[in-house]
């Protein structure tokens, strides 16, 4: 099979609300991962559905665990003060070789 694009590798959240459950089918890592623990720690509520060759996980979970969250921008104010703190907290993308 061809590899897919970053364009091809989708995340689709489906849920209705004529039901109790909501699907995630996902390429992405970290919400694969986010996704995989939280189904071992509480399978009666998530559960592995489906996984793909290709890397794409599909898993069916309580609606009601589901959240979506919408963050504003942050100010300059604010993002002065994380930059301090990073800096100060030596939260360095970089390492010492670049």
């Amino acid at each position: 099979m061809a590899k897919l694009t970053k364009y091809e590798k989708e995340t689709i959240v489906l849920f209705n609300e004529g039901e109790d459950t909501a699907s995630i089918y996902t390429y992405n890592a970290g919400l694969r991962k986010r996704l995989a623990n939280f189904s071992k720690k509480y399978p009666d509520l998530c559960r592995l559905e489906k996984s793909c060759e290709q890397g794409g996980v599909s898993y069916v979970l309580e609606k009601s665990r589901l959240s979506i969250r919408l963050q504003p921008p942050m100010s300059e104010e604010r993002r002065q003060k994380a930059s301090e703190y990073a800096k100060q907290n030596r939260f360095n993308a970089k390492s010492d070789n670049d």
